[in-house]
């Protein structure tokens, strides 16, 4: 066998090493009570802002941290600390996806994603 041959097998054999070890450490769809008997393991933990709870968000004191209040999809709430500036129209949001881990009885999340209604609006039946 080639030299070549021989080395393009071995970066194969590390390039698939490399797609089932980055398998194991990727985060899942949680509730905050998993999250919590998983402690310091990342998970994605979906529910809805609870609008009646303060937010916190003081960006000239620390621009990168935010905090809220969350309902799970078994309607347990924690308070949840962004490690990032507060997304713009946050207030307005449908749901989020909280991806982080849990703390204690606090859920300290690297990013959130939303669904936002007003982006999800027919504007064609509106119009009508």
């Amino acid at each position: 066998m080639k030299r070549s041959h021989i080395i393009g097998i071995i970066l194969i054999a590390v390039a698939i090493g490399a797609i089932f070890a980055s398998l194991g450490d990727a985060s899942t769809y949680a509730t905050f009570a998993q999250a919590t008997k998983n402690e310091g393991k990342e998970f994605h933990v979906v529910g809805k802002l609870n609008k009646e709870k303060e937010m916190l968000y003081a960006p000239e004191k620390d621009p990168n941290m935010f905090v809220f209040y969350m309902k799970d999809s078994d309607s347990t709430e924690r308070k949840v600390t962004l490690h990032q500036a507060k997304p713009q129209d946050f207030e307005h949001t449908e749901q989020i996806v909280a991806i982080g881990k849990c703390v204690g009885n606090e859920f300290h999340a690297s990013s959130v994603l939303m669904k936002c209604p007003s982006k999800y609006v027919d504007t064609k039946k509106q119009q009508i």
